[in-house]
């Protein structure tokens, strides 16, 4: 079984694309979302994942994410995912002992940008980049399956 501890935050400033190791293109459509959980596909490069992700709020949730091959990840972008794909670039940013992974998001979610850190226990403490604004983790509008349900667009 698996378990994602993540914390969101918007960003103060851009100083971060500075300290960022690499960028990466990134589209993903969820396959189903309900009350207990969402599936999704997503393809980033050359590869592709199945990601399933309980609904709980909050830091901690149940996810399990297994690679597929990219051929079929774009079938099943195509032909089976609902709503606006989610459009984004990951930068991976290296701060203290972690690396932030942000995303800069494209699409129905342009102008959004969120960091994210995934920690080992939700009360694992973590230096904050002086570019780190607001926290979001319990805002569900910032969850990417929210996004592709009601982008950023029209908030």
């Amino acid at each position: 079984m698996g378990q994602e501890i993540e914390r969101k935050f918007l960003l103060r400033d851009d100083s971060w694309r500075a300290r960022s190791t690499d960028a990466t293109a990134c589209v993903q459509g969820y396959l189903a979302s309900a009350e207990s959980c969402s599936i999704r596909v997503r393809i980033a490069a050359e590869r592709a994942w199945l990601n399933i992700k309980s609904a709980t709020v909050g830091v901690a949730r149940l996810e399990f994410e297994y690679e597929i091959p990219v051929a079929d990840a774009r079938v099943l972008i195509e032909q089976f995912c609902t709503g606006p794909l989610i459009e984004k670039t990951r930068y991976h940013v290296r701060h203290g002992e972690h690396l932030w992974e942000i995303d800069e998001f494209g699409g129905d979610n342009a102008g959004l940008v969120v960091a994210e850190i995934e920690l080992t226990s939700p009360d694992e403490p973590f230096e904050h980049p002086s570019w780190l604004g607001e926290e979001v983790s319990a805002d569900t509008r910032y969850y990417n399956v929210c996004l592709a349900k009601r982008p950023f667009n029209t908030w």
